[in-house]
């Protein structure tokens, strides 16, 4: 399965909750958690660098198993706290903290957010497509505006595309000199 195929959750963003999880509610799995990803990234990356495409088999295991022990310690964690107060008449499902909220969707998703250790073609982060929105963004605040709502759109699609044909690893000239169809049938 290739990154374009694959579904992933950003690891940057993981790491900006579990921060606020650590600084603001400080819940202790949280601090573990934000350790583990980020050396799991930095193991992956090692591994890229020595031109290997995927992780040891123990390697991995490994990382699995201390995500699903601290998955289990937040979870623990979280069954030990006085419920939230609900208001009175409310429906649905009971209020959870943001970081029950975070540890359940870290277990319900845990393939999606270690996507990245699984197949080497998908990023830790999506970060990249943040930044070509930035500076898209800079690029408007600098000019003052685009001078037409086309031009805006035309600057984007050209982003868009020097962006995806980076992350493919492809020749960005050379992208740029086809037709809209013999890019979009190449991508």
């Amino acid at each position: 399965m290739s990154g374009v195929d694959a579904h992933a959750l950003c690891g940057a963003h993981h790491l900006r909750e579990l921060k606020a999880i650590e600084e603001i509610e400080k819940e202790p799995w949280a601090c573990a958690m934000s350790v583990l990803l980020n050396s799991a990234n930095q193991l992956k990356c090692a591994a890229q660098g020595r031109g290997e495409t995927e992780l040891p088999t123990s390697v991995h295991h490994g990382i699995l198993t201390k995500y699903m022990a601290i998955l289990t310690e937040g979870l623990a964690f979280h069954e030990r706290q006085d419920p939230l107060a609900r208001r009175t008449g409310a429906r649905g499902r009971k209020a959870r903290r943001p970081g029950h909220n975070l540890l359940v969707r870290l277990r319900d998703y845990r393939d999606d957010v270690l996507r990245f250790l699984t197949d080497f073609t998908v990023p830790f982060t999506n970060n990249q497509a943040e930044r070509d929105l930035r500076m898209m963004k800079l690029r408007m605040k600098i000019s003052g505006t685009f001078r037409t709502l086309e031009g805006a759109q035309v600057f984007a699609d050209i982003r868009s595309v020097i962006s995806t044909v980076r992350k493919h690893g492809g020749n960005i000239l050379e992208t740029l000199t086809l037709s809209p169809q013999q890019i979009i049938a190449r991508l």
